[in-house]
């Protein structure tokens, strides 16, 4: 218990505030768990006999930064600052909910023990409380064990437990994938019989736990908790729409099994490009093939998709509005599923100069992330092939830097604006001003710059040959 040595200075003025004013007071949960596997942040949960007026109280003088959005649900919050650290602390009455089955929301009601406050949460790992002010470890359903063993497993039978709160289903995907655990064969169980609970839950809470699940450094075995149980069919039913049966001739890969490599890989980029994990590389990288099913045909003895990147930007784009995802993050998603094959053009054959350019202008913002997304595709065997298309790639990102080095690539516009071009023209604003515009636009983009006075005569001349 050596990381519970860096947080002792505040657990031990919280636990004498506390104890003074005659309430218990354990850390718990989350906070445990995490000490225990030697991934203790700065964000502490404790457990408390005190109500939630009375936390407030001793909050107060513990520290000047506190807030009670979550007193509704007995969690008091506080912002401590403690040798160069600051701490986030969140302080919640023991719980002893009730729920209606017909909903997730509880009907919040106040407990009196840590043994059944601890019941009530979601599984065995995060079922465990040290006394602040003792130091006893409790631990009364075997979380330490299922700690040590890996094992994801919950406090009360996961029947009640998921029938309590279905998104704690969704939530043992995101839990095996973060900490790498195997989930308990009766969890797995209950959560493909009871895939359907998890329609009851909000599409908000539905999204932030698959975010969560994503943005771990390996989501795969969480995705695919979620595929073989059946609960993915209830909120994101492409996925394992992809598992496509191979046909007799095995003429075409797994597709599911294809996209998950794919994710496995811009994974392993998005680090080794120095980013931040990525909502939109993440999602882009699973679902970028999932218009393959509707769009694939037998033809002869070959199988194709013929635009399936057109037609899975459009299913991408309706189910993520489904799921209440931004509006930003919706359209980044379907604009790089709908360029993820543009570069296969160029590994058959070598692009001139102004391919290049309309590549970086289709891909504007996204053009990193169209990056990560392309190379991340390429999951042949074949170790020839795979290194051909690594070259290729390596080169037009070499061309499209070389290019950039000599103009705005990241912002190709017209050479003249559309005020410049009704003032040369003499024309008020209309059809013929975007018809102008286009035709400059598509001058740059297969001449490259050119300067004013040039731009001026080929408007002229443009204009004089339509009259």
């Amino acid at each position: 218990m050596e990381h519970l040595l860096r947080i002792a200075p505040v657990i031990d003025e919280l636990g004498d505030l506390f104890r003074a004013a005659g309430h218990e007071l354990y850390l718990v949960g989350g906070s445990v768990r995490d000490a225990l596997l030697g991934r203790l942040g700065h964000d502490l949960d404790f457990t408390t006999s005190a109500r939630p007026d009375d936390t407030h109280e001793l909050l107060k003088r513990f520290t000047p930064t506190t807030w009670d959005i979550g007193k509704a649900f007995g969690t008091i919050g506080a912002l401590k600052r403690a040798e160069d650290v600051e701490w986030k602390i969140e302080v919640t009455t023991f719980r002893a909910d009730a729920y209606d089955g017909e909903t997730r929301k509880p009907e919040v009601a106040f407990g009196d023990s840590i043994e059944g406050d601890l019941i009530r949460r979601d599984f065995t790992v995060n079922a465990m409380a040290i006394d602040v002010r003792t130091r006893k470890f409790v631990d009364p359903y075997g979380g330490l064990q299922d700690l040590a063993d890996g094992t994801i497993r919950t406090p009360s039978t996961p029947e009640v437990s998921f029938s309590d709160d279905p998104l704690r289903m969704l939530r043992a995907a995101r839990f095996a994938s973060r900490l790498g655990f195997m989930v308990a064969p009766e969890v797995v169980r209950a959560m493909t019989d009871m895939a359907e609970r998890i329609e009851i839950v909000s599409v908000e809470r539905i999204q932030a736990e698959l975010n969560g699940l994503l943005l771990t450094d390996e989501p795969r075995e969480g995705l695919n908790l979620l595929v073989e149980t059946g609960l993915m069919d209830h909120f994101l039913p492409e996925v394992p729409a992809l598992r496509l049966e191979r046909d007799e001739h095995h003429r075409h890969k797994d597709v599911y099994e294809h996209s998950l490599t794919v994710l496995d890989q811009a994974i392993a980029l998005e680090k080794a490009r120095g980013h931040e994990p990525d909502i939109v590389n993440r999602l882009a990288a699973l679902l970028h093939d999932v218009g393959k099913p509707p769009t694939r045909k037998f033809e002869g003895s070959k199988v194709t998709f013929h635009h399936h990147d057109v037609v899975g930007a459009k299913m991408v784009t309706k189910r993520l509005r489904a799921l209440n995802y931004p509006s930003a993050v919706i359209k980044s998603v379907a604009r790089l599923i709908e360029l993820h094959l543009r570069f296969h053009g160029y590994a058959d054959g070598a692009w001139s100069d102004s391919a290049v350019r309309r590549y970086v202008r289709d891909a504007g913002d996204e053009l990193e992330r169209l990056h990560i997304l392309t190379r991340a595709d390429c999951t042949t065997r074949n170790v020839g092939k795979a290194t051909r298309l690594r070259r290729a790639y390596e080169e037009l990102e070499w061309r499209i830097d070389e290019l950039a080095g000599q103009e705005e690539l990241a912002a190709i516009r017209p050479h003249l604006d559309g005020t410049q071009i009704m003032e040369i023209l003499g024309i008020a604003p209309g059809r013929e001003v975007g018809e102008a515009y286009k035709f400059l636009l598509e001058h740059r983009l297969e001449h490259g710059p050119v300067d004013d006075e040039t731009a001026r005569e080929l408007l002229l001349d443009w204009w004089a040959a339509r009259q």
